[in-house]
């Protein structure tokens, strides 16, 4: 009988705690380690750092894990101005200095681009920054009821967990939102079924703040009362199907204002915005400084959601033509367009990612295009955009990995990247937003 040898499999690391020493860290400030020849990310350490840290993920080409002790800190390590920074999953960074989180970002991002595109140097402009504190408009908070323990949490993921870390206050969410903890803790309790609310969405618009609850079973008029009770000042909006809203208390269209272009733009509380609105303000100057619009310039905005680019370009551009992928945000983004008096907006409704079809907004005759896509960037999208032979093309991403992907074909074309800055949209996370400027060679 023939007898063949099969290796055993490996066993797991999972679950394990070893020792690290980091040597660098990448793009999210993750520190990087080896260990049995397989790469290491560790969470929350930095270079020069010896940590002690948990496996939470062992893949065949890398380990992920989690510090739970510096060893050896780095210089750069401070306490965290939070009490939950240690295990609250919405901010990453409070171990560093929001100056240091700034650097080390670049740094790793940096390297990225360069590794991907083969450019010895990029043309880095000064990043945008706001306020580290206080600067979140937007938040989506979890609530849990411990049927055991007869308990709620209210609050935020843990780091690598679904268990929600209770709050009683959040410093990066903005004073007008900054009740919801309170409120949330004092009125659930009273709820008849305890499990029928199973998120809540806290957004402000201006000076107002809207509480959308997400529930699973109806909530009786008393009940909605009992809320609307503790926090007469908001606007309390219930969501029993996505996208399917009721307001309780009374019907508010929320909208937000982009000052120094006296702009107002209407959205659904499904809508994206932008999460910090004095950055959101400083991409937007930057954006038409960079493209410097004129009159004559017919203008491509792609992704372009409500219109938060295209009604500040329509006001300098002989046409902008904006193109969205969902028809419910292109109808409000021509809502927003009729608001504020603009007629040369043109908005449409196309999915990018997919062949561009025979339109009258897919031609060759635009001298600037501005692109914000999501986090899966635009593939497919890019190609399309080389075809029409713009002079300058403004990319504004949320993902550096996937901008990287999209800068290398873009320069394999003939475009050279002019100006590129980093926006730190989310202060104290791993996250730095890019604003990059190309122009034709």
């Amino acid at each position: 009988m023939l007898n063949i040898y099969k290796a055993k499999p490996k066993a797991s690391l999972l679950g394990k705690t070893f020792n690290f020493n980091i040597d660098n860290s990448d793009y999210e400030v993750q520190g990087i380690s080896k260990h049995q020849q397989k790469i290491v990310f560790v969470a929350a350490a930095l270079p020069g750092e010896q940590v002690q840290a948990k496996v939470v993920e062992d893949k065949a080409g890398f380990i992920r894990a989690q510090t739970v002790n510096v060893i050896t800190p780095s210089p750069l390590r401070i306490t965290p101005p939070c009490p939950h920074a240690a295990v609250c999953g919405g901010c990453q960074l409070q171990h560093l200095t929001a100056e240091s989180q700034r650097e080390l970002k670049l740094q790793g991002i940096d390297a990225l681009i360069r590794h991907q595109t083969n450019l010895p140097q990029l043309p880095w402009q000064p990043t945008l920054a706001s306020a580290s504190t206080g600067y979140r408009r937007r938040a989506r908070i979890g609530i849990w009821y411990d049927k055991k323990q007869r308990r709620f949490d209210v609050g935020f993921r843990r780091q690598a967990d679904k268990q929600i870390v209770a709050l009683d206050h959040c410093m990066v969410l903005s004073a007008t939102l900054a009740p919801v903890f309170g409120v949330l803790n004092q009125v659930l309790p009273q709820l008849k079924d305890p499990t029928s609310v199973t998120h809540a969405e806290v957004l402000q618009a201006g000076s107002t703040a809207f509480v959308i609850l997400r529930h699973i079973r109806p909530l009786s008029e008393l009940e909605q009362q009992l809320f609307i009770a503790a926090w007469p000042e908001a606007v309390w909006v219930g969501e029993a199907e996505q996208g399917r809203f009721s307001y309780w208390q009374r019907e508010v269209t929320p909208e937000y204002t982009l000052a120094e272009q006296d702009l107002r733009l209407q959205f659904s509380p499904d809508d994206f915005i932008q999460v910090n609105a004095e950055l959101n303000q400083q991409m937007v100057n930057q954006a038409l400084d960079w493209l410097q619009v004129k009159a004559d310039d017919i203008v491509l905005d792609l992704y372009a959601g409500i219109g938060n680019f295209t009604l500040a370009l329509a006001q300098r551009a002989k046409t902008v033509r904006a193109v969205e992928g969902v028809a419910k945000m292109v109808q409000q983004l021509a809502t927003n367009a009729k608001l504020n008096g603009l007629s040369n907006v043109e908005a449409y409704q196309a999915d990018l990612h997919l062949s561009w079809p025979k339109a009258s907004w897919n031609t060759p005759e635009y001298t600037k295009v501005l692109l914000d896509p999501a986090r899966a960037g635009a593939a497919g999208a890019t190609e399309q955009i080389i075809k029409l032979k713009p002079a300058q093309i403004l990319y504004v991403s949320c993902n550096a990995a996937t901008f990287a992907r999209d800068a290398k074909i873009l320069l394999q074309s003939g475009y050279r990247l002019h100006k590129i800055s980093g926006v730190d949209m989310f202060t104290h996370t791993n996250h730095l937003e890019l604003m990059a400027l190309f122009s034709r060679s």
